[in-house]
């Protein structure tokens, strides 16, 4: 995760938020244009998130309840005014892209895919958003309506009408079964030395259909490694009792659009 020093004004920040800034290093650990990630090095470590008003209401609902669940770190505060801010303990360790974990990618593919099936087996009862599959869906719609797409995602659909058709067909398929990560990718998964700390960035998540994660889990392990060598042991380590690769391809035209 890159930490890149800064020094803004914290006149940017709630006064809230003083004794956590106060005296304390700071770093820029942002991964999107759509929010900031600041790492404050005060007392272990915080992560704040920032982003537009209401942007991380969401967030910060999934965060304390996969909190609660042992999976993810403490939402220490929640603050929407003009902006959003988010402010979490650090997790221990480091992502999944560090370079040790890269380096034995058999290992790596095995472990992801296990967290991922242990996530997937936890009960969801009280989880703040009981239907992903419809905001998924509905997001998937309103860029289509924009034109907009990134056939990238799912090269066997060679133009987006055609994975438009594809998803509308069978969109039917896509139940709410699990407790989504919902961008199960190697960067939001936390180790420290091959033992899982936690999750991070799960904004996306809530009770939804498997193969959301599966897709993402495939995907980033061929993105980081830069090889698609370890998909196979990535759903056999999985289980491939839960797959259904239909539903992959359907979430492929999906996220064509996402």
């Amino acid at each position: 995760m890159k930490r890149t020093p800064i020094t803004p004004p914290h006149s940017l920040f709630p006064a809230e938020l003083s004794c956590f800034l106060s005296g304390a290093a700071l770093y820029d650990s942002s991964s999107s244009p759509e929010a900031r990630v600041y790492f404050i090095d005060k007392d272990g470590g915080y992560y704040l998130k920032t982003a537009a008003r209401g942007a991380l209401k969401r967030e910060q609902e999934l965060a304390r309840y996969f909190h609660g669940k042992g999976l993810a770190p403490e939402v220490l505060a929640y603050i929407s005014a003009e902006r959003d801010f988010m402010l979490t303990a650090r997790v221990r360790g480091e992502d999944m892209t560090l370079r040790k974990y890269l380096d034995e990618p058999k290992k790596l593919s095995e472990l992801s895919a296990s967290l991922l099936r242990g996530l997937h087996e936890t009960d969801f009862s009280g989880c703040p958003v009981q239907d992903h599959t419809a905001r998924y869906l509905a997001t998937a719609a309103e860029n289509f309506k924009k034109g907009l797409y990134d056939l990238s995602y799912a090269p066997e659909f060679k133009t987006a009408g055609e994975a438009w058709d594809f998803l509308q067909k069978n969109a039917h398929m896509l139940q709410n079964e699990v407790l989504l990560h919902g961008d199960y990718c190697l960067p939001n998964v936390m180790l420290e030395d091959w033992r899982f700390t936690g999750f991070i960035d799960i904004g996306n998540g809530g009770v939804g259909d498997r193969h959301v994660d599966l897709f993402w889990g495939a995907w980033t392990l061929a993105f980081n490694l830069g090889t698609d060598a370890y998909r196979e042991r990535f759903f056999d380590a999985y289980g491939r009792d839960k797959l259904i690769k239909e539903k992959l391809s359907l979430v492929a035209a999906a996220e064509i659009f996402g």
